[in-house]
């Protein structure tokens, strides 16, 4: 296969990659030895992410081919790129605590379902709970107002069982 033809089909599975992922991070891993940047990788793929370099040229042209060029600005001088694989938020915490610990990894920008967000953007996305967490919480916030519901409804069958209880004692007492 040609150059040009492998470099057309890198092209196409990066623009894939960006339209598929449910999050991308961009950053600058200039200054970084090699054994932080392997320990940078090794965090990611046990997060489910994909960590790679690519030709800036190659990621410019697979962002025009996906329609998101605002993005292209951020792909200047050594630029890595991380592609979610399920949760949105998972790249976004592993880059923000692993530029925290490692002062010289910049955080460019990012790309959430197609919008593209700044360094800061990203840090807030970094904050957010996990998707389960998020839905756990929905979920705790939906089920309280029913549970609050039961438990009325038990108060007033638990008043009334006393009440009758407490009628019929005296009703045995006004008899005997």
């Amino acid at each position: 296969m040609p150059n040009i033809e492998l470099k057309a089909q890198l092209v196409t599975e990066i623009a894939d990659k960006l339209q598929n992922s449910p999050s991308t991070i961009v950053v600058d891993y200039r200054g970084l030895n090699v054994e932080e940047v392997t320990d940078l990788r090794k965090q990611a793929r046990e997060a489910g992410i994909e960590y790679k370099v690519f030709k800036n040229t190659m990621v410019r042209r697979a962002l025009d081919q996906a329609g998101i060029e605002d993005l292209a600005q951020y792909f200047v001088g050594p630029t890595a790129v991380a592609f979610a694989a399920e949760d949105a938020v998972e790249p976004a915490k592993i880059l923000s605590k692993f530029a925290k610990d490692h002062k010289k990894l910049e955080i460019k920008a990012g790309l959430v379902d197609g919008s593209v967000i700044d360094a800061a953007g990203v840090e807030k996305l970094a904050k957010l709970p996990a998707k389960e967490v998020l839905i756990a919480q929905v979920l705790g916030g939906l089920n309280s107002p029913i549970a609050g519901f039961v438990g009325v409804l038990n108060a007033n069958l638990r008043g009334l069982a006393v009440a009758l209880g407490q009628i019929a004692e005296q009703k045995a007492a006004a008899e005997a």
